[in-house]
């Protein structure tokens, strides 16, 4: 019976490939011909050791087979491309973005965050960033055996952070021999090019075994203006809503209106100038963005275990890894009235003499952030097993030691004292040098360098422009922001059977675990003083630590009577003490119920929580000039426009200002001031309730037939709400909650809300839940053997609530932004003695966002209970679905060779204008193009 239960889950596994949810997730299964024993093993969300490899808990496997036979080159595409996976929590086409996350790989299932998804190597937790983001960048995938996703929550097994589920990497052990791997590809485009070189070997003992695998990887930028979708900020929209007018033409306010330099001309007296307009001094400043950040990464990892006795082994992982992210955006876009600088009316570049407010964006020298991460992490634990009083305990002993550190060079940002000293007083010496100061007072050029920022591009001479070296050396400081984070553990855990009972065995679990947590990331000086237009931010640093105790138990209940071939209920729990907080204490509850041979029936029930981060508790204040803000009263593309809450606080013509002090050509925009961000010590655990209903059917009527269908319910309470400045406002004049409408204030002068501090708070909840679908068919020809697949989740429900305010509204986000209602994977895999195809779709359903304008709007009527009879114009557009094509060829001479096209089709997504998870009209989550490559892996 106990080989006809792993044969059989075995079979599920190897049928449903990526689109598995079945249990199989050991390390190893032995099972002697003839014999009745059968080697116990661990599954993922479970501590206990067992023969059975299904369990009540819905876990997804990606095999080996089923990576080598997708196109792409990290552990991170693979796990996005599930239909259980959110949006990509920072995102490569999402180059504004900055931080110590910028560069990693993270996780997010269920669309709930990724410091809500707890990621493992081999049952073991990763080092987290001081956001509490685990970086998955750093796995070779040549080590790669397999992938477990629990979708399920397992607080109760494995503590914080387990709410959406867990992701468990088994790398690959006891390999013998060598073996490479060359990969190349691109997109058609002629950019893009991926570059992965890998290599495993390994060999083994009597006494044990060394697996070592190492990797290199480069992938290169792809340009925004290089894309249809990306090339302008409003594809398909006119030059007002697609340039700026704070870009590389200097231009100066004087007389009630701005002037800009001619060109070609001198811009050096006041006929050098004219009234500016979009026409004669705009800029699209996409010309100068990565829409695809480039990367390039190394990583070697070591796995080993040795038998000290015939009872007792040691393992031992070793994983080093080195990261180097590259971004660029335009040039800064320098105003001086947000610094109260002006261009002196005694500067010898000013045309009219008086002082003068001015702004130039800094084309010729463009941001550019390096980020730099070096990550060790070493495991190490003895481990065994006993027989007492005729029962059998499998234990082990170990820690964890992770350590992270992050080097970030910015350039391209502007040093404020430099430029107040360059634009002030300057004269033409003796020499025909223009020089800081005045004759009876000059300043060496060893301590100012007169800069003129009205030239530049035909306008003027190189000299003491942007584009003069000496300029550049004044103005631009490198910035170094530096962080490092790590984690250590320590962990003892015993399994084994407890009784015999009339139903099968009662098997327990009970272990300790004790984690430290340490973290800093400190900005460069001048960006704490807020010396530097990188805007100020304060240092972050902590730590925390939790000891913890579990204990599970799995009991049977029926066994081989009618109704119920088997008949299992497990129950786990976990008390975890924090050094930040306090304690806490989570249950799991699971069943499992099988009628028939053919038919599994199982439910969870599960507690979890989330300890907040370091950066939540002890993060540094920062300042920013918000991207794509809406401001709601706004009386020309406010959703809230003449309403009596927005009438209370603007007039009824009242614009929002964007950069440059000018009325927005849109909906949203980036705030002529900067915003003020912050952490919050007194923060408290999110707490969450999940449950899980489901079957897995494999009919004995119809042979390699498989069907698992799971409800899932996640409930997330006491949320650590990361604020926004568009969130206040919306629930101020749209939710009506005026506890955020005391958040900010707005400038008596022109009503634009000049100050807002937003930080993180315990407040509201999240609830979502949705349905997966798994169907599996294997089949064999005359003409080969096929294998279809199908991996959908529909999404029933995303609601979310920022606010314990009672009467406030709960909003629901399913469809929404970057919320799909329906994400499905189909595959189908055909086999040929040495031949093989793969083709396989992904497919994601339609998506609503706020209307941008007016002529895309399918439903300018569109209102909910949660919008308080506040019409708020939404869009649609339509699904998409991307194809991807392999072909492989298995040599006589032990290689593989595959070629293949991701995207095969060129499929290119909707255009929308909110940029869910992108800096562009574009979800930052779809392919860009069409991907070639070629894969070839030679085995000795």
């Amino acid at each position: 019976m106990l080989n006809n239960k792993v044969s059989k889950a075995v079979r599920l596994a190897i049928a449903f490939g990526a689109a598995s949810t079945s249990a199989f997730s050991v390390s190893a299964v032995a099972a002697d011909e003839g014999a009745e024993k059968v080697e116990r093993i661990e599954v993922t969300g479970s501590r206990i050791r067992s023969t059975d490899l299904e369990t009540a808990q819905p876990i997804q496997t990606i095999s080996r087979e089923d990576i080598a036979n997708q196109g792409f080159t990290s552990v991170i595409d693979l796990i996005e491309n599930m239909s259980a996976a959110g949006s990509p929590p920072i995102s490569r086409s999402e180059p504004l973005v900055s931080g110590e996350n910028v560069g990693g790989n993270y996780v997010n299932l269920r669309n709930l965050g990724a410091s809500r998804t707890l990621v493992l190597i081999n049952g073991k937790r990763l080092g987290i960033t001081t956001s509490g983001y685990q970086d998955i960048s750093a796995i070779p995938m040549g080590m790669v055996e397999r992938i477990d996703v629990l979708k399920d929550g397992a607080s109760a097994m494995y503590g914080s952070d387990a709410m959406a589920g867990v992701v468990n990497i088994i790398t690959r052990k006891n390999y013998e021999g060598l073996e490479f791997t060359v990969y190349g590809g691109g997109y058609d485009d002629g950019d893009g090019e991926k570059k992965n070189i890998s290599m495993v070997t390994g060999f083994s003992g009597e006494k044990g075994s060394i697996t070592l695998g190492a990797e290199w990887r480069d992938e290169s930028d792809v340009w925004a203006r290089d894309r249809s979708f990306s090339e302008v900020s409003y594809p398909g929209y006119d030059i007002p809503n697609n340039r700026t007018l704070v870009g590389q033409y200097g231009r100066f306010y004087y007389n009630d209106q701005w002037w800009v330099a001619k060109r070609p001309g001198n811009a050096s007296s006041f006929d050098d100038f004219e009234p500016q307009t979009y026409e004669n001094g705009s800029s699209n400043s996409i010309d100068q963005m990565h829409l695809e950040t480039p990367l390039s990464a190394r990583s070697l990892y070591i796995s080993s275990n040795y038998d000290i006795t015939d009872s007792v082994s040691f393992t031992s992982d070793i994983g080093y890894s080195e990261r180097e992210a590259l971004r660029q955006v335009a040039g800064y876009p320098y105003q001086s009235a947000s610094d109260g600088f002006v261009l002196s009316g005694d500067s010898y570049f000013n045309p009219v003499g008086e002082d003068v407010s001015f702004t130039r964006r800094g084309w010729e020298v463009p941001r550019t952030t390096e980020s730099n991460q070096d990550t060790l992490r070493f495991t190490a634990a003895l481990e065994g097993s006993f027989e007492l009083a005729n029962r059998y305990f499998d234990w082990d002993v170990g820690g964890v030691y992770s350590k992270s550190t992050t080097v970030q060079v910015d350039n391209g940002n502007f040093y404020k004292p430099a430029i107040e000293a360059a634009t002030g007083p300057s004269f033409l010496n003796a020499s025909g040098e223009v020089q800081c100061g005045t004759e009876d007072d000059p300043i060496s050029s060893a301590e100012c360098v007169a800069w003129n920022p009205l030239a530049g591009f035909g306008a003027g001479p190189v000299e003491n422009s942007l584009a003069d070296p000496d300029v550049q050396d004044f103005l631009y400081p490198t910035l170094h922001y530096r962080g490092e984070t790590q984690t250590t553990m320590y962990f003892a855990n015993i399994s084994g059977l407890l009784a015999e009972l009339p139903a099968g065995s009662l098997t327990f679990a009970v272990g300790t675990e004790y984690r430290k947590e340490s973290g800093e990331y400190n900005p460069d000086a001048l960006a704490q003083l807020g010396q530097s237009t990188t805007l100020a931010s304060g240092a972050t640093g902590g730590g925390y630590d939790v000891t913890e105790g579990y204990a599970e138990l799995n009991v049977p209940i029926l066994s081989d009577v009618v109704g119920a071939k088997s008949l299992n209920v497990s129950l786990a729990t976990r008390y975890s003490d924090y050094s930040t907080f306090g304690d806490t204490t989570n249950s799991k509850v699971g069943i499992e119920w099988r009628p028939t041979d053919d038919l599994l029936v199982r439910g969870t029930w599960a507690e979890g929580f989330r300890a907040p981060t370091i950066s939540n508790l002890y993060g540094g204040g920062s300042q920013t000039f918000t991207t794509g803000f809406i401001d709601p009263c706004d009386s020309v593309y406010g959703t809230a426009a003449g309403s009596a809450r927005c009438l209370q606080d603007v007039p009824a013509d009242y614009r929002q200002l964007q950069q440059g002090f000018v009325p927005t050509t849109g909906p949203a925009a980036q705030t002529p001031v900067p915003f003020n961000s912050g952490s919050n010590p007194l923060l408290q655990p999110e707490e969450s309730v999940s449950k899980t209903v489901g079957f897995v059917y494999n009919p004995s009527y119809v042979e390699n037939l498989d069907i698992i269908l799971d409800w899932w319910s996640i409930k997330i309470t006491d949320t650590v709400v990361s604020d926004s400045p568009n969130e206040i406002l919306k629930d101020c004049y749209i939710g009506g909650d005026e506890s955020r409408c005391a958040m900010f204030s707005r400038d008596p002068n022109n009503s634009i809300v000049n100050d807002l501090t937003y930080g993180t708070r315990n407040a509201g909840f999240t609830e979502t839940s949705g349905i997966d679908l798994s169907l599996a068919y294997a089949f064999e020809t005359g003409f080969g053997d096929f294998r279809a697949t199908l991996d959908s989740t529909y999404l029933l429900k995303y609601d979310s609530k920022s606010t314990n305010d009672p009467t406030t509204k709960v909003e629901s986000d399913v469809g929404h932004g970057d919320t799909f209602r329906t994400r499905a994977n189909f595959g189908l895999n055909w086999t040929y003695g040495d031949f093989s195809a793969n083709w396989a779709m992904r497919y994601f359903s339609s998506m609503r966002e706020d209307c941008y304008f007016e002529d895309r709007c399918s439903d300018p009527n569109f209102q909910r209970d949660w919008t308080n009879g506040v019409v708020v114009p939404k869009n649609k557009v339509g699904s998409t679905t991307f194809n991807d094509l392999q072909f492989t060829y298995n040599t006589p001479w032990e290689s593989k060779l595959s070629i293949g096209a991701n995207n095969v089709f060129d499929k290119r997504g909707p255009i929308m204008y909110s940029g869910p998870s992108s800096t562009y009209s574009y979800y930052g989550g779809f392919d860009i193009g069409r991907q070639l490559y070629f894969r070839y892996s030679q085995s000795f």
